[in-house]
């Protein structure tokens, strides 16, 4: 050991392998600094590298880590932070890259030991996906990413049925059959918020596996109400209701997986972006597949949906590797009421679901002063968001949302993404109605002209995941809000005789690239910004705010539609001008989300510039 007063310096950072740095990090988090002898075995198997008064530690390059006898000059250091929620990496990561420079999720100074001393686990122990046969690999990331092409399925196969199921129901209220629509949309949006903590407790692999299995039994009791003559269109919207928590647990607990899964890297930046190219191939698939079999028997959709679902929650138990668990589950009723933020997640469930219930009622009922039960809903609402953020900050001790941890870039990533998935609900619902009631498309040649959305957005994942570790993340944001901006503006301003290879095929190719580029870049960028215990509740925040999104940008579409869908020569004026109306909406969503990511993209440029400003070049003293 050195016997010189140490002193922090600003180093540059040689090329050293990600599992190296990872590992000695993990094994820094072995050690006790309260107990003296863990302090002597430590030291005594460090003896190489300098450490000081504030644990920074000081590891040699590869040369130097595979023979302890040479000291290099090349160094890089882990700080530890006074948060106790991550641990600052000097270097890591591209300057502005998608990347943080924050210590990856996967190195967790409170996991507790691994068996057998403070030996570091090898990467393969911390990462379960970096240690899987290809073949299973690949199954793994199948198995998770259908959670995501579920979930837009489940939403994807009703759009097309909706004239068919109320002919089943006698319901012919468009604002009644909406609902069946809208009441998925609100479970799955606002339940995620809570599932992705009791993933970070019980376990990410048994909840997937639960939420599979809840999806499966609901969605069967959806197709089973056709047998209820009396209440058959009551049990089916309970039903859709409670079916949308299976998704919500479902999406967040399989992000979590990858985040916790993999390193950062191209592995996991290519994991997540296959995970967001599922959701425009499901509604596609769902949507298709609904419309081939109303031509038999519309329960069947739900029947097969349902036993496909029943054995994906056995393949997660088979092909899913285990996510050790960094935190014991809790053993008793005040430890359960604290783990999972009982109150507020109640607070803040029921504000959401207040608001979007108001939103979207209001497209049924209109907002009149005989319906002041709409009003009502939105002001409580309303007024509990704030009672949500004072719990979260002041009150929880386990927080559900740990408002500390998140970064400006986080709140500029979910505004930015507020927007685009705002703008996408509306391009996907307006161009299906666009289609059905203008373009008077039968339902197998309206999923015939959304065909191009899948192969696009495949491709559009593959780029992201290549290009995310490259570029400044604000940048990859401001491409995805200016490719939602053009493929909303295309639609908005279609005439309807025109070919669909004019403008709407069009539109088709460039959506997907908005969709595909801002959630893998969000998912990252959130994943990193929390560490390995709280990967169900970054994934659950990212996927809150898609959901919540896309379901209140349409009540907000609706209510605008309602308003200037009247005054033309014809009826079918009028629709288009009530679609029209509501796409425009669309395109200022889509703008304000470019506006967003440019002042992003600057404050990024910005804070990269003054930090290599304050860089100053220091050299290491040499041990003595």
């Amino acid at each position: 050991m050195s016997a010189k007063e140490p002193r922090k310096v600003s180093i540059r950072l040689p090329s050293v392998p990600e599992p190296s740095s990872k590992r000695y990090s993990k094994r820094m988090s072995t050690f006790d600094p309260d107990n003296a002898e863990s302090l002597e075995n430590w030291r005594r198997k460090t003896s190489q590298w300098d450490f000081g008064s504030e644990l920074n530690l000081l590891v040699g390059t590869p040369d130097t880590l595979h023979r302890p006898q040479s000291q290099s000059g090349d160094r890089f250091t882990f700080l530890e932070n006074s948060s106790e929620e991550q641990t600052t990496t000097s270097g890591l990561g591209k300057k502005g890259s998608a990347f943080s420079e924050h210590d990856p999720p996967g190195v967790d100074e409170h996991q507790p030991p691994p068996e057998g001393g403070d030996e570091a686990a090898s990467p393969k122990e911390i990462y379960p996906g970096l240690g899987l046969p290809l073949w299973r690999e690949v199954t793994f990331i199948i198995v998770i990413c259908l959670s995501m092409f579920t979930t837009q399925l489940g939403l994807g196969q009703v759009l097309l049925l909706l004239p068919s199921i109320g002919r089943t129901f006698n319901v012919s209220n468009a604002g009644d059959l909406s609902w069946l629509v809208a009441g998925y949309s609100l479970t799955v949006g606002t339940f995620i918020l809570v599932s992705g903590r009791l993933g970070d407790i019980y376990g990410y692999k048994l909840m997937l596996s639960i939420g599979y299995a809840w999806f499966a039994v609901w969605t069967m009791i959806s197709g089973l109400s056709i047998y209820n003559t009396e209440n058959g269109y009551v049990m089916f919207v309970f039903a859709r209701v409670l079916s949308g928590i299976g998704p919500a647990i479902t999406m967040p607990n399989g992000l979590a997986i990858f985040g916790a899964a993999y390193p950062d890297g191209m592995r996991k930046a290519m994991a997540f972006a296959l995970f967001g190219a599922c959701a425009p191939s499901g509604s596609i698939v769902g949507a298709t597949f609904s419309a081939l079999f109303e031509l038999v028997w519309w329960p069947w959709t739900f029947f097969s949906f349902a036993i496909i679902l029943a054995i994906l929650a056995g393949l997660v138990l088979v092909f899913v590797p285990t996510i050790p668990r960094t935190r014991a589950p809790p053993t008793t009723l005040k430890e359960f009421l604290q783990a999972v933020d009982l109150l507020g997640g109640v607070v803040g469930v029921t504000s959401l679901v207040l608001i979007n219930f108001a939103w979207n009622q209001a497209v049924v009922v209109g907002w009149r002063q005989d319906r002041d039960y709409v009003y009502i809903c939105l002001l409580l609402g309303i007024l509990m968001l704030p009672c949500f953020f004072i719990i979260e900050t002041k009150v929880a001790k386990e927080p559900l949302i740990p408002f500390a941890a998140l970064t400006s870039d986080v709140g500029f990533v979910m505004a930015c993404i507020a927007c685009g998935w705002g703008c996408f609900g509306i391009w996907l619902f307006y161009l299906l109605q666009f289609y059905s009631n203008l373009r008077h498309g039968s339902p197998l040649q309206i999923s015939a002209w959304f065909s191009p959305i899948p192969a696009s957005g495949f491709a559009a994942s593959i780029t992201t995941g290549i290009i995310l570790g490259k570029v400044r993340s604000s940048i990859v944001m401001v491409m995805s809000m200016t490719f939602f901006l053009v493929g909303v503006i295309l639609v908005a301003v279609a005439p309807v005789e025109q070919s669909y290879w004019a403008q709407t095929f069009v539109c088709s190719l460039i959506i997907p690239w908005g969709m595909d580029m801002s959630f893998p870049a969000g998912t990252i960028i959130m994943s990193a910004s929390l560490p390995k215990q709280h990967q169900g509740v970054a994934a659950s925040l990212i996927n809150t705010v898609v959901n919540y999104s896309v379901s209140l940008g349409l009540g907000f579409a609706g209510t605008v539609e309602m308003q200037v869908d009247h005054g033309g020569l014809t009826e079918a004026d009028d629709l288009l001008r009530g679609y029209r109306g509501a796409l425009y909406l669309g395109i200022g969503l889509a703008g304000l989300g470019v506006a967003i990511s440019i002042i992003f993209a600057i404050k990024q440029a910005w804070d990269d510039s003054e930090k290599k400003r304050k860089r100053r070049p220091a050299s290491l003293p040499d041990n003595k």
